[in-house]
C-alpha cells in the first residue's frame, strides 16, 4: 500500500512543480514585456474580416469548407498515428478495416477537389 501510494505522490509532485512553472513563466511574460498596442496587433487576422463588426454578417461558404477539410484530415492523421504504432500487432481486419477507412477519406477528397473546394479566388 505504501508503494501505490508513492506513484501517486510523485505524480502530485509533478503537477505541483508543473502548475508553479506555468505561473511563474505566465507572470514573467507580463511583466518583462512590453504592453503597448498599436493599430497592427488589433487588426484582424485570420480570418479575414473586421471582428468588431456585426456577427450576423455572411461571409463565403469556403471558410466552412476549408475548415471540415482540415478536421477530416486532423481526424485521419489521429487515427493513423496509433494504428501505425501497433500495426506489427494487428490481425490482417485492422489493416484492411484501415484501409477502408483512408479509401473513404480520399473519395471524400477527391469529391471535393472536382467541386472546387479548394479552389480560392
Amino acid at each position: 500500500m505504501n508503494i501505490l501510494f508513492s506513484e501517486y505522490f510523485l505524480i502530485f509532485l509533478f503537477l505541483i512543480f508543473a502548475s508553479l512553472l506555468s505561473i511563474i513563466i505566465f507572470f514573467l511574460s507580463y511583466f518583462l514585456v512590453s504592453q503597448k498596442a498599436n493599430q497592427e496587433k488589433v487588426s484582424a487576422y485570420e480570418c479575414g474580416f473586421n471582428p468588431f463588426d456585426d456577427a450576423r454578417s455572411t461571409f463565403d461558404i469556403r471558410f466552412y469548407l476549408i475548415a471540415i477539410l482540415f478536421l477530416i484530415f486532423d481526424l485521419e492523421i489521429s487515427f493513423l498515428f496509433p494504428w501505425s504504432i501497433i500495426l506489427g500487432k494487428l490481425p490482417q481486419l485492422g489493416f484492411w478495416t484501415m484501409l477502408l477507412f483512408l479509401f473513404i477519406l480520399t473519395i471524400g477528397f477527391v469529391y471535393e477537389w472536382f467541386k472546387g473546394a479548394l479552389e480560392w479566388e
